[in-house]
């Protein structure tokens, strides 16, 4: 759902956008003098190059009387209102003004007259700019009375939308028995199990408490030590053949024992290699699993205890999990049917942004688990991988959205919104939360432009009924 939600955004983010750059002032008591768009009217000039398939620069020829007519004036109306020590408001003198904001009102000015040019060249070329301009002035020549600059940035690329009267999209189709009720009333039982000592030798299912100590060619290694560790004989959570020596011994018992470990093992220091272990079991508990009856149902929130109606639960619960991999499924199989019927050259600068943003939630979320991301090294190429997907993803759904109206419609939105608000115990005040802000249906929509896009691929490509049992959907087979 998160990159369901992520690439809805990206593409809703696209439909539509227009080329912009900003400068935001470094004074904000400065900001009120920024001059209107009118000022700069008809003495600016610009040219446009293409450089590549996407690249493009515009060079700009800036009039220097006017940039330090305009700085002049802007320091004048600034010393009307200026506070300084020692003197008295609107009372500055211009020189003491122009000592203290000249640099900044003329790096201002000069930001102001490049946007200015810019935006309108743009503009005037019908351009779609992709990521930041970057901008370079050249060096100004004595006694001319002109700044030449110019901005370097990539357009959007032109978006082909391929032919999808071939695909074929396989659509499973699942039927769910009792069976799976029972498996998974089964797996919520063992879930709950609980362990009692016995007075016996372990067998497997038990859960065994014990201490070991590994050394190889008698020295400790890392990862050979434990205390207190308990184990659930053939869960096979150790070295392989390790728990096959603990099957048998009793509580209070020490043996020793030779392993190997694997040659594929992830550690290679170790992998190939005989250590000695010695181990000591603590306790030996049998697994009991809990009575299916009012209790055991009330811990799943059937506070009736009706067992019946857990089951009937479970099965509703299954049926969302089903329904959601097979849409999961059905849309990324139109997702890369839409990725391998469009050829289209993807903006450098778009491919960067989204892979600093992948990179930055990685590191989020490493920190968020008490990971100190600056320890582990940032693959950028895996990240750039996934930048290139979804960027490439996002341009194609934009284009679609664009094209085939496919942006969802209000009541499309409101049924989606009462449906999240359904799992809330007061649903007309989730809904109610949602409309009371436009940017909270945001998240919404973005899965709701995705789920459009994938019908109008559905309806393009030739989708194909496949029946298939719940295991193999839930990838158990």
């Amino acid at each position: 759902m998160a990159d369901a939600l992520d690439l809805g955004s990206s593409a809703a983010r696209l439909v539509g956008s227009s080329p912009s750059f900003r400068t935001k002032p470094s004074c904000p008591r400065l900001a009120t003098y920024f001059i209107s768009a009118n000022f700069w009217a008809n003495e600016m000039q610009s040219s446009v190059e293409n450089l590549g398939q996407l690249q493009r620069r515009i060079s700009m020829v800036l009039p220097l009387d006017k940039i330090e007519g305009e700085v002049e004036s802007r320091l004048k109306r600034l010393a009307r209102t200026a506070k300084m020590h020692g003197f008295r408001p609107g009372k500055v003198p211009l020189k003491v003004i122009a000592q203290h904001y000249g640099a900044q009102v003329r790096q201002e000015v000069l930001g102001d007259a490049l946007r200015k040019s810019f935006s309108d060249a743009v503009r005037e070329q019908k351009l779609r700019v992709a990521g930041q301009p970057k901008f370079d002035a050249k060096p100004h020549q004595a006694g001319s009375q002109q700044l030449e600059c110019s901005a370097t940035f990539e357009i959007y690329p032109e978006v082909k939308l391929g032919d999808l009267s071939g695909v074929k999209i396989t659509r499973p189709v699942v039927e769910l028995g009792e069976e799976q009720v029972t498996k998974t009333l089964e797996l919520l039982r063992k879930q709950r199990t609980s362990y009692h000592s016995v007075e016996r030798e372990a067998r497997e299912r038990d859960q065994v408490t014990l201490d070991f100590h590994g050394t190889l060619s008698g020295q400790e290694f890392a990862g050979g030590q434990a205390k207190d560790l308990p184990l659930v004989l053939g869960e096979a959570r150790l070295l392989p053949g390790f728990e096959k020596q603990i099957v048998g011994m009793r509580a209070n018992e020490t043996k020793a024992f030779e392993l190997t470990f694997p040659e594929d093992y992830h550690g290679k220091e170790l992998a190939g290699k005989t250590a000695s272990f010695q181990v000591t079991v603590k306790r030996v508990a049998e697994p009991q699993l809990p009575e299916i009856n009012a209790e055991f149902a009330g811990n799943f929130g059937v506070h009736d205890g009706d067992i019946e109606k857990l089951k009937h639960e479970i099965k509703n619960s299954l049926l969302r999990e089903v329904k959601s991999r097979v849409q999961a499924g059905i849309r990324d199989q139109a997702m890369q049917a839409l990725i391998n019927a469009t050829q289209l050259e993807l903006p450098q600068s778009l491919v960067d942004m989204e892979t600093h943003r992948l990179m930055e939630s990685a590191r989020k979320d490493l920190e968020s688990h008490g990971i100190k991301s600056k320890e582990l090294p940032a693959p950028r190429d895996v990240f750039e991988e996934q930048a290139k997907r979804r960027v490439t993803l996002g341009l194609i759904i934009a284009e679609l959205v664009k094209i085939h109206n496919l942006r969802p419609k209000a009541e499309q939105v409101r049924a989606a919104v009462e449906q999240q608000a359904q799992s809330h115990p007061q649903p007309d005040q989730v809904v109610k939360w949602y409309y009371s802000a436009a940017e909270r249906l945001s998240g919404i929509e973005a899965v709701l432009i995705e789920d459009n896009v994938v019908e109008w691929v559905m309806k393009q490509a030739k989708v194909e009924d496949r029946p298939m049992n719940f295991d193999e959907l839930m990838g158990n087979a």
